[in-house]
């Protein structure tokens, strides 16, 4: 078994730890959590994309794979006027609307169930897309309905060119698709993936932390169009 997904293994079984509802603290804030929904407080990069990823100010915001809606949720309360959250999981998306209730954004942030951009209206179209992707590739095939695994596991990287092929049409003139990504992910794959879909990776911000597994390299990825 390879490092990556030894590693991805060991943070999912930490999640399957979770059993009841419950809250957590990121950010000074308080938030809900969902058993079966991927935690951000177990990991850093969740303090690192809320800092990192770019909130349009008046415009619009797009988050894929929102989890908990910590993200849709911030970019709401950092002025974006609407923001759009979708999650394979219903049980993310039950969690995502909570969040948005709890922190007074549910009248700006609308969440829809299925897979990437699939569920989103026709004619759409966002300031920024961000998804902070389930980047460890694998041979094996997700199980069935178990969402926990799929938030860190894409066999066959299909989710990723998904996004790749779906996102242009959803983006504005001028408007950003971003990826949350680390070493632990297939970075050649994607970059083949990219091309053939007309985009260029280019490392936004970045930053190596120490992990219970060694170091993780954090990245911010921006796709850029050809």
């Amino acid at each position: 078994m390879s490092t990556s997904t030894l590693a991805a293994a060991s943070l999912v079984e930490r999640h399957r730890a979770v059993d009841s509802p419950t809250t957590f603290r990121l950010l000074d804030l308080e938030w809900d959590l969902l058993p079966g929904v991927f935690a951000p407080h177990l990991t850093q990069s969740a303090a690192l994309y809320a800092e990192w990823v770019p909130y349009p100010v008046g415009g619009s915001f797009c988050e894929i794979g929102s989890g908990t809606g910590y993200l849709s949720v911030l970019a709401a309360r950092h002025g974006c006027a609407s923001v759009v959250a979708t999650d394979l999981s219903p049980v993310a998306v039950d969690n995502t609307r909570r969040n948005a209730a709890r922190h007074g954004v549910a009248d700006r942030v609308t969440v829809y169930q299925g897979d990437l951009f699939a569920p989103i209206p026709a004619g759409e179209h966002f300031d920024v897309i961000f998804w902070n992707s389930n980047f460890v590739d694998t041979d094996e095939p997700a199980p069935d309905g178990d969402h926990l695994h799929r938030a860190l596991f894409d066999p066959g990287y299909r989710a990723h060119e998904g996004y790749l092929a779906g996102a242009r049409e959803r983006l504005h003139p001028g408007g950003q698709l971003l990826l949350g990504f680390t070493d632990l992910g297939n970075a050649d794959r994607l970059a083949e993936l990219a091309d053939r879909h007309g985009w260029r990776v280019r490392v936004q911000r970045a930053v190596r932390c120490a992990a219970p597994q060694g170091d993780l390299h954090y990245q911010l990825l921006r796709l850029e169009s050809d």
